[in-house]
């Protein structure tokens, strides 16, 4: 046999068993007499000693070991002399008898180390040298037992596994579908699902009443740290339930899995209404790790002849305690970061709370150490904290202070590592109106249900009303990050044909693109509703980790590329004839 155990298996109560081990050449150090080889394989490394007195030849084979190589080697477990602690297997080593090598390696592009010298693109290239890593590799295995925990506890719910289509309808509303074209249809084209919603709504009318899936669904869009053209979802839906009973059942699924997986009891998740997220934190998925809360400041900022703050909307300020001592050139940065295009401010005031109980400002030729004081005690400010405030239209202002505080909180470390708090965001504006374009979009989606206690001003309120509309909908928010979202869907024909016209579909469009779902509608649907947590991202947060990548076997790069098989790629012409298509590339802008 290959191995009788691997390499991180073996202790002190091994010693003096004959056993074989098989794996990678970590590194090789050899001492003259002695030759010592780690060897690794995914659960551990353990130290090989070859000596040249016991069996020269297989010493000197030993030395020739590159790293990487694949060898076997069998030999007589005893205790280390010189133990090493951080290591599970740090106290014994093996006195190898017989060693073949089972395949050499080239010398890797990169150290396969736990911190590696490899770019990006270059450990995406090799990404199987990459996933030799011990990162990757712990990171793989959480996702694996991450998945195993949400079917166990989704089974003990009584939940169905289902799979949906791959190749389904393109449907424009949201992102932009990946399309592929149909052989047998030709000048036709399937999409590949942004999400299963449609199907899982089906489900519902089904009698399916508890769905689930771990997905893969498929985005074209600009991508970034957190975001894959194809990830992964925890998708499910529920018949015959209330906004309340979703909420406490996908809880239920993530107390489990933060138990199951990190050992970590979490606390009652608390509420939040969208309204009440904006006005204290400026963004809809707030990280309360940290305090440093929105004031608005319009009633004391006002009126004191300072025309940026007279002519605005909004002027709203944080308070960071303790930070008087920031430095000009750190507050220059802190401008600058405000006004980059990313966040759009077109300026920054602080006012700094002086030991001595006065007030240094930027606009100081503006306002009086009254005025000041003023400012300091809607924040609750004390001698040593500093004050930043920003004002403009009041959306924006607010959403820009936000991300300040966000700022903060990374430059302060204010966010602590391996503290968990989620919190659920409901409560949701269901449209959302598009100056530019002059039409509602959804806020989450065209299947989300607006409260019952707004449904008839739905369906025959004017503009205005339509504004004001709130939706049955939720978000689960972890450390900033949105995990989940999910609503209570229409399951009403009139209703969804309603929203479909709010959202700018002809009834012909609507028709054509959802005519199956509002049809089943008028088949005794059920009330019903869902969510879908991002299984990505989940497993980066409760790891600490802000890229999704490492927790995906074979991402793409930024620019959607995978860079160790190159795709994508051309096709041969004899494949595009059979699909009844011609390239007609336009040139870039």
């Amino acid at each position: 046999m290959y191995r009788t155990h691997n390499c991180g298996e073996l202790r002190m109560s091994d010693v003096g068993q004959e056993v074989t081990l098989s794996g990678w050449v970590q590194v090789g150090r050899d001492f003259g007499a002695l030759t010592f080889v780690d060897l690794r394989d995914r659960y551990g490394i353990t130290q090989l000693v070859f000596d040249s007195e016991d069996d020269a030849a297989l010493c000197e084979q030993a030395r020739k070991l590159g790293r990487e190589f694949v060898i076997t080697a069998s030999g007589l477990v005893r205790e280390r002399t010189n133990k090493n602690a951080n290591r599970s297997t740090g106290d014994i080593e093996i006195e190898v008898k017989s060693m073949s090598i089972l395949n050499s390696s080239k010398v890797p592009p990169f150290t396969i180390e736990e911190e590696t010298d490899g770019g990006d693109d270059l450990r995406m290239k090799y990404r199987y040298l990459d996933l030799r890593r011990r990162p990757l590799q712990s990171n793989i295995i959480f996702r694996s037992k991450l998945a195993l925990e949400t079917r166990k506890f989704l089974d003990s719910q009584n939940f169905v596994e289902v799979e949906t289509p791959f190749l389904i309808k393109s449907t424009p509303e949201g992102a932009r579908d990946f399309v592929v074209p149909s052989r047998m249809n030709q000048g036709e084209f399937y999409a590949l699902p942004q999400s299963p919603q449609t199907f899982k709504q089906i489900l519902m009318v089904g009698g399916f009443d508890r769905y689930f899936q771990i997905v893969k669904c498929f985005r074209d869009e600009d991508l970034r740290a957190d975001r894959q053209p194809e990830f992964t979802q925890i998708d499910c839906e529920m018949a015959f339930v209330t906004q309340e009973e979703v909420l406490a059942t996908f809880e239920g699924l993530t107390k489990h899995l933060f138990k199951h997986t990190l050992g970590v009891d979490l606390p009652d998740f608390p509420h939040m209404t969208y309204d009440e997220a904006m006005r204290r934190y400026g963004i809809d998925k707030p990280d309360v790790r940290f305090d440093m809360e929105l004031t608005d400041l319009n009633d004391v900022a006002q009126n004191k002849g300072f025309a940026i703050f007279d002519s605005a909307e909004l002027v709203v300020g944080i308070c960071a305690k303790g930070q008087a001592g920031y430095s000009r050139k750190q507050l220059d940065a802190l401008t600058k970061w405000v006004k980059r295009p990313q966040i759009g401010a077109k300026g920054l005031v602080y006012v700094k709370c002086n030991e001595d109980g006065t007030f240094k400002s930027s606009v100081d030729k503006f306002y009086s150490q009254e005025d000041l004081k003023a400012w300091a005690d809607k924040f609750g400010a004390e001698a040593g904290d500093l004050l930043l405030v920003l004002s403009g239209e009041e959306e924006k202002t607010r959403k820009q202070m936000g991300e300040l505080r966000l700022e903060m909180g990374r430059e302060l470390n204010l966010m602590t590592p391996g503290v968990f708090k989620p919190l659920w965001v409901v409560d949701f504006p269901l449209l959302e109106w598009d100056e530019d374009a002059e039409r509602f979009h959804a806020m989450h989606h065209p299947f989300t249900s607006p409260k019952k206690a707004d449904m008839e001003r739905m369906l025959n309120g004017d503009h205005e009303t339509m504004k004001a509309l709130r939706a049955d909908a939720y978000d689960l928010v972890i450390n900033g990050s949105e995990i989940g979202g999910g609503s209570i869907r229409i399951h009403d024909r009139a209703l969804q044909e309603k929203n479909f016209k709010l959202l700018g579909f002809t009834q012909e469009e609507a028709e054509e693109q959802f005519g199956f779902l509002m049809g089943a509608f008028e088949y005794g649907a059920p009330p019903h509703g869902g969510i879908a947590f991002g299984f990505d991202r989940l497993c980066a947060v409760m790891n600490g980790q802000s890229s999704i990548r490492d927790f995906i076997a074979f991402p793409k790069n930024n620019q959607g590329r995978d860079m160790m098989i190159d795709a994508p790629s051309g096709v041969a012409k004899e494949q595009l004839d059979e699909l009844g298509l011609a390239l007609n590339l336009k040139e870039k802008a």
